[in-house]
């Protein structure tokens, strides 16, 4: 067994743990986002609102991500678009 697969059989339980509170507390993980973008938004007299808005974005889509797979969901890759609304 090399090192890589030592590290990875250490981390399992944690990736587990982070997983099950994702999906427990995502939407307190998301309320907490928005409010540290707003704060860091004001602090930089909005100088960097659009990065700051794709950051936040980024770290809920991370947030969801993990939420589902521990669900059993499948997830889609993190650049392809969600599929569209049926009509």
């Amino acid at each position: 067994m090399g090192l890589l697969d030592n590290l990875k059989a250490k981390l399992a339980p944690a990736k587990d743990k982070v997983s099950d509170l994702a999906q427990q507390h995502g939407d307190k993980v998301g309320l907490g986002l928005d409010k540290a973008a707003r704060v860091v938004d004001e602090k930089t007299k909005h100088k960097y609102s659009d990065k700051i808005v794709t950051g936040t974005d980024k770290a809920k889509g991370a947030v969801d991500r993990l939420a589902q797979k521990d669900s059993g969901g499948t997830t889609p890759p993190a650049d392809t678009p969600p599929p569209p609304a049926a009509s």
